[in-house]
């Protein structure tokens, strides 16, 4: 079964509360088997608009990485998150 992988591209306006988000996401993230591949860190700009901070996560299937983002433990997350940052996400199938 492929993978899947959450891909959010971030800008955090509130680096303070930003740590209550990350703190509220982490029972989803290791219910639903969630694994960081890329979290923040240096990145070059190679063609289009950039965020500040770059996040990769891969789960066990696109199903997981989706009930995850839906998941009522994730969505407690997810209203901090959209309080205090800026962001795009979406969920890809792995091959």
């Amino acid at each position: 079964m492929p993978k899947g992988y959450w891909i959010a591209r971030v800008d955090v306006r509130d680096t303070e509360r930003y740590k209550d988000y990350v703190a509220a996401a982490k029972p989803a993230f290791e219910k639903y088997g969630a694994n960081f591949i890329a979290r923040g860190g240096a990145f070059e700009r190679l063609e289009g608009d950039v965020r500040a901070r770059n996040v990769i996560i891969e789960f066990p299937s696109l199903q997981a990485a989706v009930d995850c983002y839906n998941s009522p433990e994730y969505q407690i997350a997810a209203a901090i998150r959209q309080e205090v940052a800026d962001a795009e996400m979406v969920v890809v199938e792995g091959i």
